[in-house]
């Protein structure tokens, strides 16, 4: 694929631009100034927009994709925080396709994902919404009026996709509702014929081996979790930028890595009083962490050779508490003939064929449907060590009776 990357002229762009009133129902970072990276992933068919989310830091890509109707128009998979500079960059595309025909939440319980969706859909006021069935929102269960969706636009997705007005031109199969307790956990992957390419919200994910273009913006998280230890003063350099990349990785999807130590709150004061920066903004110099040196194998062995994989808090806390369901859903999933993935957040686009999305769902079965090793690295298994702590935290739920227990492997 060639890509044509598109974000606003900096030199032209306020900060009204950027703004995202709405971030204390989701408070994360970057709050309320979100910048945006528009792709061109198939030529005048299929755009993705990048915006940033993340917590101490720890930020990561999160995606809408856009796809363009035959019969005229645009698809909207999963939108992002409608800014003053997104909805330019969405209008451009209006302006050369047509309007915004659909919207789809392909989730049920993200707010990370679900609070875009009726700001976005006023911005587009002939669009209609479709949601996937079941919805529910974690920590707060608020009813979707409260977020903004349009009462007499919203309908719930149809079982069949074949039902569904763009369902000539897509195919969708929809995982859930897994029951997890005190919520549920649902996705809605969206196959589109002409361009054969697959989009999922979370279920599969690629780690790029170089920091995406949307992090390094703003290098600022890249080199917070460069350094080793808070006295540190990182330089602004490429090699920095990876070091921070590659530890932001770990952290996002294990928590906490084997290789990574966790200060006691007396060793984090001291060197917290030693720090080359003490601003509010370096959270007053505190860096709990302490990375062994050995930290980098993780990473390996998590990015593969640009492995197709399950994030660890699925394998762990979610999809295992419905693995005969997963697995059917993966088989519906990999019959459709596409050749690239676009998840929502991490890497994308993925060159990827269906027999490697169907194997990265092996870790639900006694008997895996395709031999360990046979594509190499991006079919072994994560290093058993770098769970632990998801492992501890599925002990502790399934303790205090708060989820349901993990169920057998099919």
């Amino acid at each position: 694929m060639a890509y044509d990357e598109r974000v606003g002229n900096t030199e032209q762009i306020h900060l009204k631009d950027l703004s995202w009133p709405f971030w204390p129902i989701v408070p994360i970072y970057p709050y309320g100034k979100r910048r945006t990276i528009r792709k061109e992933v198939v030529k005048d068919t299929i755009w993705t927009f990048d915006q940033l989310q993340g917590i101490f830091y720890v930020v990561v890509p999160i995606r809408m994709t856009i796809v363009k109707l035959e019969t005229g128009g645009l698809l909207v998979y999963a939108p992002v925080a409608p800014t003053l500079e997104c909805i330019r960059l969405v209008e451009e595309l209006v302006a050369e396709h047509g309007d915004i025909k659909y919207i789809i939440l392909p989730t049920i319980s993200g707010l990370e994902h679900k609070v875009f969706v009726g700001p976005f859909a006023r911005r587009f006021p002939n669009a209609q919404v479709f949601i996937a069935p079941s919805q529910w929102s974690f920590p707060l269960n608020l009813p979707l009026s409260w977020l903004g969706f349009p009462p007499t636009r919203t309908q719930v997705l149809p079982a069949d996709s074949n039902q569904a007005p763009f369902g000539e031109q897509f195919d969708y199969a929809i995982l859930g509702p897994i029951d997890l307790g005190p919520g549920r956990f649902a996705e809605v992957a969206f196959f589109h014929k002409r361009s054969h390419t697959l989009l999922v919200i979370d279920s599969v994910i690629s780690v790029p081996a170089e920091p995406p273009a949307i992090v390094q913006l703003d290098p600022y998280p890249l080199l917070f979790h460069a350094k080793d230890k808070a006295s540190d003063i990182v330089a602004d350099n490429p090699a920095n930028r990876l070091k921070g990349w590659q530890r932001i990785s770990l952290f996002a999807l294990y928590f906490r890595p084997s290789a990574l130590e966790v200060m006691g709150v007396g060793e984090v004061i001291l060197d917290a009083l030693k720090a080359s920066e003490r601003s509010n903004k370096a959270y007053f110099g505190l860096y709990p962490f302490k990375w062994q040196q050995n930290w980098q194998r993780s990473f390996e062995a998590l990015r593969g050779d640009g492995r197709l994989f399950v994030a660890p808090i699925l394998q762990t806390l979610i999809l295992n508490r419905a693995p005969a369901e997963t697995i059917n859903w993966a088989n519906q999933v990999s019959s459709w003939n596409f050749q690239w993935i676009i998840p929502c957040h991490f890497d994308s686009p993925i060159k990827a064929e269906p027999h490697q999305f169907r194997q990265a769902f092996s870790f639900l079965e006694k008997q895996p449907a395709v031999s360990a090793g046979l594509f190499g690295s991006n079919s072994s298994p994560l290093p058993e060590e770098d769970f632990r702590i998801m492992k501890l935290i599925d002990q502790g739920l399934n303790k205090s009776k708060i989820v349901p227990p993990a169920k057998d492997k099919v």
